[in-house]
């Protein structure tokens, strides 16, 4: 069965409204004044949400520290009653990692319970962080069951030692970051060994970032986490919803107006199925009243394929030579305009 789908799924009327066609400092000013008053949980209360934050298909918990996605995880844990406690080695239990160490932000604010970037990890991984930076291991002199390493950075712009998550989960981490230095852009996260200048990232981890960002999509599991957390703090993570903000705050898109182009009209005209996909996406065009230009962008603004329809049509597009990740539809319908999200598993 044919079923439409839209971005803005999930998100609320107008909750990004305000940021409409602004572009560069402007537009993470706007997104900051969307975000930031969020409800605050106690910390305490951080071992509940977690239950339906970062519980895996199975009911398990969802460890980034220990998760293996391309086979058996090292161990696994129970929600409750493998929550630390006590801990003398990895997969002894749970606890609660704050992904922007709370000893950068001197334990202040909301930042200590906030769930964008607090989540449930391996309490001796989480102990072998600690408070380093995250960044690309040269040498590693530590290693995790799931491959998550600690060693000498081999990132352009630090020198020091620094922990590397894997690659399924570098993506996830980055916009948990980006989150950060926008919610939180008016306060001090720059703290003893810090990724961050006051609410800014740093240069050097800024640029590592963006390449996290573009090198591990936005995946189901972040837009079911974002919308959990939406059910509990009353905020979202933009760049969660919108993938291409990214770049318009932190890239080369700065002077790329941000439009959700929320329009019933051109939204009614396009059914895209199945969605996510694996191999192709079919187009269903209806109720055209004029031509109706269409084009496939990758993230990183690159057009892969456009068309046009002068009246109602059905047509198969070929994702075969894509890598999986997330892709952009715009549609262009005279003054109707709106952009939609196919996902390549």
């Amino acid at each position: 069965m044919a079923v439409a789908t839209s971005l803005f799924a999930q998100i609320p009327a107008d909750y990004y409204q305000s940021a409409e066609n602004l572009h560069g400092y402007a537009l993470r000013v706007a997104l900051h004044q969307i975000i930031k008053n969020h409800i605050e949980e106690d910390y305490g209360e951080l071992w509940a949400d977690f239950y339906s934050t970062d519980a895996r298909p199975d009911g398990k918990v969802w460890d980034i520290y220990s998760d293996n996605p391309n086979g058996q995880a090292p161990y696994l844990y129970t929600f409750g009653t493998n929550q630390c406690g006590n801990y003398d080695s990895e997969g002894d239990c749970y606890n609660r990692e704050h992904s922007v160490p709370q000893s950068w932000f001197n334990g202040a604010d909301s930042m200590y319970t906030d769930l964008f970037h607090l989540y449930p990890t391996d309490g001796w991984v989480n102990n072998k962080r600690g408070n380093l930076p995250f960044g690309k291991v040269g040498n590693a002199t530590w290693t995790s069951l799931n491959g998550s390493k600690v060693g000498s950075c081999a990132t352009p712009g630090y020198n020091g030692q620094v922990f590397e998550p894997i690659d399924a989960y570098k993506g996830d981490l980055a916009r948990s970051y980006f989150y950060m230095a926008v919610c939180y852009m008016n306060k001090n996260m720059g703290y003893g060994q810090s990724m961050f200048n006051g609410g800014s990232l740093k240069p050097w981890a800024q640029q590592m970032l963006l390449s996290w960002h573009a090198l591990d999509p936005v995946s189901q599991k972040e837009i079911d986490r974002n919308n959990a957390i939406y059910g509990i703090q009353a905020n979202r993570n933009p760049f969660i919803d919108f993938p291409e903000l990214v770049n318009m705050i932190f890239g080369s898109d700065t002077l790329q107006p941000f439009v959700t182009a929320v329009d019933d009209y051109a939204l009614a005209t396009c059914s895209l199925y199945p969605n996510p996909t694996a191999d192709y996406v079919h187009i269903s065009i209806t109720a055209l009243d004029e031509p109706l230009t269409c084009q496939l962008y990758s993230l990183t603004g690159q057009i892969l394929w456009s068309t046009t329809f002068s009246e109602a049509e059905n047509m198969t597009i070929s994702l075969e030579d894509f890598p999986s990740g997330i892709y952009l539809l715009h549609l262009q319908n005279g003054a109707h305009q709106t952009i939609r999200k196919i996902v390549k598993r």
